[in-house]
């Protein structure tokens, strides 16, 4: 296999084809990181999009490179269909080598709600990671040594528990930057309940105001998409990284996240309300 950002991907313990799955991968980075992958052999891709349109488009666009490429939609606005996504990718693949958390959405200036009534930054941003990646445990604790990587942000705010859904104070970047930090949080507390060698979690925030949808004027565009693309592999494929975990990254260096990831118990409160929002 050709190596993938400068690093060759490990065969899982089975020894079989590596599957990487990204969310969010039809336009911004993680059509960025869905273009890198696809151009190099063994391995299986399993590309996610809201948009069963775009979905098909990228899959065209795509047709004919070396990797193998699955396209699953799901609206992670809704946690039905995150739960339906994971079951679909379950029924596709034995293990996972790596997640890719990409998806996500910036808040709009007025209060949005999901449909199942979450804020809708918590619930695309948090909630809806947080329970595809729970219901992929199994499969990447078969494809270890696995990795998943949360895309978040250096922008990070403190969580109200007693006002999740933000009926009051809402203002379109702490609902984003609250979000985030739920991202990184979760992320923390579960690579605690796994030996690194079966299973690491790390986020990263991979570049600052890339030119993606999440940027209101590409003219305020500070990194590149390259620099995203670069961060997040690195994070995904990295043999130095390979037993680092609960981490959070600046792009390419690692870095202190807001201090309220550090405060075990806000993290398993925050875990317990996750697992009671995104129960069956």
């Amino acid at each position: 296999m050709m190596p993938i950002n400068g690093v060759h991907l490990p065969r899982n313990d089975r020894g079989g084809t590596p599957t990487i799955l990204i969310t969010g991968a039809t336009d911004g980075l993680g059509k960025a990181l869905a273009f890198e992958l696809s151009g190099h052999s063994g391995i299986r891709l399993v590309l996610h999009g809201r948009s069963p349109e775009r979905l098909d488009k990228l899959e065209k666009e795509l047709t004919g490179g070396p990797a193998d490429i699955i396209t699953v939609q799901g609206d992670f606005a809704e946690l039905a269909q995150v739960a339906r996504l994971a079951d679909r990718i379950r029924g596709l693949t034995d293990d996972i080598s790596v997640l890719i958390n990409n998806a996500g959405v910036s808040a709009g200036h007025a209060r949005q709600l999901s449909a199942d009534g979450h804020e809708l930054c918590f619930a695309v941003n948090h909630l809806a990671p947080f329970l595809l990646t729970k219901r992929l445990l199994p499969l990447l604790r078969a494809g270890a040594p696995a990795r998943v990587v949360n895309v978040a942000s250096l922008s990070q705010t403190s969580l109200d528990f007693d006002d999740l859904t933000m009926a009051h104070g809402y203002t379109r970047q702490r609902a984003y930057s609250a979000s985030k930090l739920a991202l990184v949080m979760a992320g923390m507390e579960l690579a605690e309940r796994y030996d690194p060698g079966v299973l690491t979690v790390n986020s990263v925030h991979p570049g600052t105001y890339m030119p993606t949808k999440m940027l209101d004027s590409p003219d305020l565009s500070i990194d590149s998409l390259d620099t995203g693309v670069r961060s997040t592999l690195r994070l995904a494929f990295a043999p130095e990284l390979a037993h680092i975990t609960g981490r959070f990254f600046d792009r390419g260096t690692e870095t202190h996240s807001h201090p309220d990831a550090y405060r075990s118990e806000l993290r398993t409160e925050l875990w317990d309300i996750s697992n009671q929002l995104t129960a069956d």
